[in-house]
């Protein structure tokens, strides 16, 4: 493979609603890339358990192990299919939003995320986010990023995301709820939510996403990574 086209892998990580993934996509745009998004396969696999009725049973990890979960390479992202279906905007459903932490948890699930994001970056140009891309499914990216924001600014983000108007009041409610949630990932067992060694943090709270975008894209082209403009 020439320069030009040569395969690079960048890692993107942060809490929950720190722009990791728009932040993720807009840069493998500008770099002519793949946008692998780590938390889609989570709530895949959330989502599914859930529809199917097992991600309680004993036999989960036996279930898990027979769903047949796909990423394709497509136009600037990696397409994703469990059973042959694309599960689209149903992985934001609240009960899925609500268990993934949990599914994604367990030994069985991150071994099976982690082997199946490492296929898919093989070879090709990709960004890369998630909770635990830097240190766990990839240590050895061409760039680590981790991205922070204060869990109000975060929460007013997720309920403008989800179309809510982020009055005072319900911005304090869901900044708990993603403070809550910032815990169980930062203490869990496996794969805890931290920043890499080696990665670089940008506190995103005050920054326009443009900014945040233009500054990733500046670094990956200070390690001549990409061949997009921006």
């Amino acid at each position: 493979m020439n320069e030009a086209g040569r395969s690079f892998t960048i890692a993107i990580d942060g809490p929950a609603a720190s722009g990791k993934s728009t932040t993720a996509r807009r840069v493998a745009a500008a770099l002519d890339a793949l946008h692998l998004n780590s938390g889609q396969l989570y709530r895949a696999i959330a989502w599914a358990s859930l529809r199917e009725g097992w991600i309680d049973d004993e036999d989960f990890d036996s279930r898990l192990r027979e769903l047949p979960i796909t990423l394709a390479a497509g136009d600037g992202r990696f397409e994703l299919s469990v059973r042959g279906r694309d599960p689209g905007r149903e992985l934001d459903a609240p009960e899925v939003v609500a268990r993934v932490s949990d599914v994604s948890a367990r030994a069985s699930v991150r071994e099976v995320v982690t082997d199946k994001l490492r296929e898919a970056a093989r070879g090709s140009r990709v960004v890369s986010d998630g909770r635990d891309v830097g240190t766990t499914v990839f240590p050895h990216a061409s760039l680590k990023v981790f991205l922070t924001a204060s869990a109000r600014e975060r929460a007013r983000r997720r309920l403008l995301d989800y179309g809510h108007e982020p009055d005072p009041e319900t911005i304090v409610r869901e900044a708990a709820v993603l403070e809550a949630r910032d815990r169980a990932d930062s203490m869990r067992e496996l794969s805890p939510l931290r920043r890499a060694d080696d990665a670089i943090e940008i506190d995103t709270t005050r920054i326009p996403p443009d900014r945040v975008v233009e500054r990733i894209v500046k670094l990956a082209r200070q390690r001549s990574l990409g061949t997009g403009s921006y």
